[in-house]
């Protein structure tokens, strides 16, 4: 089975996590699948907006797949993954074509850093989401709170990583995380409709908007907070607070 799928249809790139059994939670191998993906993307002049979502109908992305990263213990090892998937997470942010992650379902913890890293959040009327990093002893550590300090009011978004809680997506939506609500009746009907007019604009009229949304940043600065924060996550990664935490979680959820 394909761990991450990559489709274009009418104008719309996909990427879709594709690991329903595990919550679409990301592993190396998925980390190297979502790096060539984008690459992909980014080169196909056929390709006006790209889309993120998970597979199946209970999750977008639970984050890292705690049971595989579970065998980093030092902070080396830690580092080395960490900024892998946030070197993939700034190719999003920085991707020359709108960036939309669809929120089809649970999006918590590095989920969230994947969800922040887009230009839109569009999300189901069931969804949750949550940066639950601290309840496991570490922060963010792909560029999650960087991104999200630079999408939404940075009151919110400071309460929304310190508190570490769920929330609903109404209360994303009040917040300024996500931007729109879909319909409980045929989500997938309403987001096909919201997006038109994105497929509807030629290519070059698509990077020449995200190009002025790219001017307001300095991004050399946005590489280097998201470094700092790569940095103070493979720290805290090797702590035992970190660790136990890891392990009560999973031997409460059997591991998965």
């Amino acid at each position: 089975m394909e761990k991450v799928k990559v489709a274009v249809e009418n104008g719309i790139g996909w990427i879709i996590l594709n690991q329903p059994e595990r919550y679409n939670a990301i592993d190396h191998d998925m980390i190297d699948l979502l790096d060539r993906s984008l690459i992909k993307l980014k080169n196909d002049k056929d390709v006006k907006v790209l889309v993120i979502r998970g597979a199946g109908e209970k999750s977008f992305c639970s984050g890292g797949d705690l049971s595989v990263f579970h065998q980093l213990h030092t902070q080396k090892q830690a580092y080395e993954m960490l900024s892998k998937m946030g070197n993939v997470l700034y190719k999003v942010f920085s991707f020359p074509k709108p960036t939309i992650a669809l929120l089809n379902g649970v999006a918590v913890g590095g989920g969230c850093e994947v969800a922040s890293a887009c230009d839109f959040r569009i999300s189901y009327p069931n969804v949750k989401f949550g940066f639950i990093q601290g309840t496991l002893g570490i922060t963010t550590g792909w560029g999650g709170s960087t991104f999200i300090f630079e999408r939404m009011n940075p009151e919110n978004a400071l309460e929304i990583l310190i508190s570490a809680k769920k929330f609903t997506a109404i209360e994303g939506y009040e917040k300024g995380f996500i931007q729109k609500v879909l319909a409980k009746e045929d989500p997938l009907k309403d987001f096909y409709e919201w997006i038109h007019p994105f497929t509807t604009k030629t290519a070059s009229v698509q990077k020449a908007y995200k190009q002025r949304r790219l001017d307001r940043y300095d991004l050399a600065d946005i590489e280097h907070r998201i470094e700092k924060e790569i940095s103070e996550c493979s720290r805290l990664w090797e702590t035992d607070e970190h660790h136990q935490a890891v392990s009560i979680f999973l031997n409460r959820n059997g591991s998965k």
